[in-house]
C-alpha cells in the first residue's frame, strides 16, 4: 500500500482519479481488494492539496457503481445458468429460488447497506441481477450508498493526512468481522435447510 501511495503521489491528478476509479471498480469483481484503503490514501492527497475532494469522491463512487453494475449484469445474464442448473452441488436449487424471492422482497434495502458490507458486495450485486431488480432504482441506490461510504473514507484520509495507513488495520478488521458474520449466517441457513429437508416436521393429526 505504501508503494502504491508513493506512486500516486508522483503522478498527475487525473491519473490518481483513474487509479481510484479502477481499484473501486475491480473491488466489486475480484474481492478482496484494497480499494477502500486506497480511497483513504486518495483522501490524504486531498488533504495535502494534490488532488480535489469532489473529483476523488466522484471517481471512487463512479468506480464502485460501475463495478456493481457489471456484476449485476453478470448475475442477470448468467445467474440462472450458474446456480439454477445445479452447477454448484452444495447449493440446492430450492435454496437459490428462496434467495431470489428474498431479494425480490428486500433487495433494494440490501443495496442501500451493501457498500458498508465489505467482502459481500460482489455477492449482493450478483444476486440483485439474478433476481432481476429494476436497473434504474438499483443504480440510484447503489450510487447513493457508495457516495456515503466513499465520503467517509475520503474524509478519513483528509483527517489522517500522511498517517492514512493507520486506518488500514481497522478497515481490514471490520471487513473480516462482517465477512465472518455473513459466512456463519449463510452456513447456518444451509445447515438448517439440509436438516429440515432430511427431517421434515411431522404433521399433527
Amino acid at each position: 500500500m505504501q508503494e502504491i501511495f508513493d506512486f500516486i503521489s508522483t503522478v498527475e491528478p487525473w491519473q490518481v482519479y483513474a487509479i481510484v476509479l479502477g481499484l473501486a471498480l475491480i473491488e466489486n469483481l475480484f474481492p478482496p481488494s484494497p480499494s477502500d484503503i486506497m480511497i483513504v490514501a486518495g483522501g490524504s492527497l486531498v488533504g495535502l492539496g494534490q488532488v480535489g475532494f469532489v473529483e476523488t469522491l466522484l471517481s471512487a463512487t463512479a468506480g464502485s457503481t460501475l463495478g456493481f453494475l457489471i456484476m449485476y449484469k453478470i448475475g442477470d445474464w448468467f445467474g440462472d445458468h450458474i446456480l439454477e442448473q445445479g452447477k454448484i452441488k452444495f447449493l440446492p436449487v430450492e435454496s437459490v429460488h428462496k434467495v431470489e424471492r428474498w431479494f425480490a422482497k428486500y433487495g433494494y434495502a440490501i443495496i442501500v447497506v451493501n457498500r458498508f458490507l465489505t467482502g459481500t458486495r460482489a455477492v449482493v450485486s450478483f444476486f440483485a441481477g439474478m433476481s432481476e431488480l429494476k436497473l434504474l432504482p438499483t443504480t440510484a441506490l447503489c450510487f447513493v450508498s457508495a457516495l456515503i461510504w466513499n465520503t467517509i473514507l475520503v474524509l478519513l484520509g483528509v483527517y489522517l493526512g500522511q498517517n492514512w495507513e493507520r486506518i488500514g488495520f481497522y478497515l481490514t478488521t471490520y471487513s473480516q468481522a462482517v465477512t465472518a458474520v455473513v459466512v456463519i449466517a449463510v452456513l447456518l441457513w444451509i445447515a438448517r435447510y439440509i436438516y429440515f429437508r432430511k427431517n421434515p416436521p411431522k404433521k399433527e393429526p
